[in-house]
């Protein structure tokens, strides 16, 4: 249960990361609630996660979800560069966090 929090806490953190950029582009209140939001019920997930989820293995992981997803919502959605090696990047993150899984 706790990794699906973990996990879910991380999506919400891409919402949360979205609401950033769409803050940036056009600072209204609707923006702002996605970002307010996406970021507090993510780290209410968080903090749920980490009460048997160790510390350094929850935070990598939450980041590393948080990362993956803002770089593919970044490229897919506002136009950001897509490169081979930036995409090997990425599947290093993916297989790290599924690494931090395995051991914990």
């Amino acid at each position: 249960m706790e990794w699906f929090l973990l996990i879910i806490a991380g999506l919400l953190e891409i919402i949360g990361v979205i609401g950033v950029k769409r803050v940036a582009q056009n600072n209204n209140v609707i923006n702002n609630l996605i970002l307010i939001l996406g970021f507090i019920v993510s780290f209410g997930l968080l903090s749920e996660a980490m009460k048997i989820i160790p510390l350094a293995t929850a935070y990598a992981v939450w980041t590393g979800v948080g990362t993956v997803g803002a770089a593919i919502v970044g490229m897919l959605f506002f136009k950001e560069p897509r490169s081979w090696f930036r995409m090997i990047c990425i599947l290093g993150i993916v297989f790290s966090i599924a690494g931090l899984k395995a051991v914990s």
